[in-house]
């Protein structure tokens, strides 16, 4: 610990960057040269960061607070964090004396602190007194959700006569008509108020493209997609639990469920996946007493990072609701009671095969189910022909690396962290294989991010 907290490492850091661009521009400022009067004291990361213009660039970070690193640059970026940010906190990482400690905030870096403090404990106050507007119209809000769900319902049933005629003349026509049979149906499903069956109808344009086979796998995706459009159709029909997994694949809102669980919640991963007009952030958490693995979903707009960010390996106390829904992970992180701190403990791992055991229990709940959280214990990253494999340590069971796992440098980070000797790994286990996102060496309690 400093008296600003924990120090984070450079990969901690680079963990908070909105994008690729700033990884890299922000790397190329955590060096001491651009920088003059810099410190550290009371929670707070400063200095002053050569640019173009005659005046250097104010740079601070607050990093007291619970709920996440806060940000100020005087440069025009509208990142967050921008790379003066980034390199800042780089440099003080590094932890060489290029960033003194002790040290007293300059007057413009206290005052916006003294500012953002201010207003937190205002906003806490207010918080603490409830909220002062009049409670949503419950009645209305009935007649908007029957409303949507008859949009749903037509948009399911026209879904449904879609798929059979496609099956009628033959998945050739799927070939033929490319994406611009998908693109207009998956259109209808957005029009119905129905954004999960948008996504999976615009997936299936991509199949028939995708090489050798892709008549079986449009058919398995077909078949799973008319599965959820009859979950649908006939969900009062359907156990509570699993009503809730098929209203939420099907794209309907919903809130957390269940009463909050206080515990000290491990930051396993932490990845974003981009589209042209949505970011989406998955941060995986695990319980140190309550032994349960959960999903943080946060969003932001095209080219910008959502908000929320944890650093992998630490730990921090906090309240985490779970959603409705049989077999779902994810959930809604609540009150935070202290910041990130490291943390010696991690999941308890397990073989590859009681790993592929795990998915197939997780698709009698939720058939639409992808992957599930999966931490492997003593495996081995090994080639095999073009691909890679997770072999299990002094046996000859293994679990294939998926595509896009492949592809993505932190294969390259792995197999080095290995060298040939058993590591501990957590990621996602699915019909398509493993997808590693950190790290553990043996006899190693730090994490390393792989994604």
């Amino acid at each position: 610990m400093t008296e600003q907290g924990v120090r984070r490492t450079a990969d901690q850091v680079l963990a908070l960057a909105p994008d690729a661009a700033s990884r890299k521009a922000g790397s190329k400022l955590g060096v001491a040269g651009p920088w003059s009067g810099t410190g550290s004291g009371e929670g707070t990361v400063w200095g002053l960061c050569k640019g173009s213009g005659s005046r250097p660039y104010q740079t601070v970070v607050d990093l007291a607070d619970a709920t996440g690193p806060a940000y100020k640059c005087s440069c025009p970026s509208r990142k967050f964090p921008c790379k003066h940010a980034l390199g800042l906190l780089l440099l003080w990482a590094a932890d060489d004396g290029a960033v003194p400690g002790g040290a007293v905030p300059p007057d413009w870096a206290g005052q916006w602190l003294a500012g953002r403090r201010g207003r937190a404990e205002a906003g806490k106050t207010r918080s603490e007194r409830g909220p002062g507007a009049a409670p949503a119209d419950p009645e209305a809000a009935r007649r908007r959700a029957e409303r949507r769900a008859d949009r749903v319902t037509a948009g399911a049933a026209e879904l449904e006569q879609r798929l059979a005629d496609l099956l009628r003349g033959g998945l050739a026509t799927a070939e033929q008509a490319g994406y611009g049979l998908w693109d207009e149906t998956a259109a209808r499903m957005v029009d119905a108020q129905a954004p999960g069956l948008a996504a999976r109808v615009r997936e299936l344009g991509a199949i028939a493209a995708s090489g050798a086979g892709w008549p079986a796998r449009l058919l398995e995706e077909c078949a799973l997609l008319h599965l959820l459009d009859q979950g649908w159709l006939r969900r009062d029909r359907l156990p509570d639990g699993l009503a809730a997994t098929v209203r939420s694949r099907v794209g309907l809102p919903a809130a957390p469920d269940g009463p909050p669980v206080r515990d000290r919640w491990l930051v396993l991963a932490q990845y974003d996946s981009v589209d042209p007009k949505l970011t989406t952030r998955r941060i995986w958490l695990h319980g140190a007493g309550s032994g349960g693995t959960r999903l943080l979903l946060s969003y932001g707009a095209a080219g910008r990072a959502p908000e929320l960010s944890l650093p992998v390996g630490l730990a921090l106390e906090a309240e985490v609701t779970a959603y409705a829904g049989v077999g779902r992970t994810r959930a809604a992180l609540g009150e935070r009671f202290t910041p990130p701190e490291p943390a010696a403990f991690r999941p308890p791992g397990t073989t590859t095969a009681e790993a592929v055991a795990r998915y197939g229990e997780a698709l009698r709940d939720d058939p639409w189910l992808e992957s599930v959280p999966v931490t492997l214990d003593r495996v081995v990253p090994v080639p095999d022909g073009d691909r890679w494999q997770l072999a299990d340590a002094g046996t000859d069971t293994a679990l294939p690396l998926t595509r896009a796992a492949r592809s993505r440098p932190g294969l390259w980070r792995l197999v080095a962290l290995s060298g040939g000797a058993p590591v501990t790994v957590f990621g996602e286990c699915g019909h398509l294989g493993f997808t590693p996102l950190t790290a553990w060496p043996e006899g190693a309690d730090e994490a390393v991010p792989l994604c």
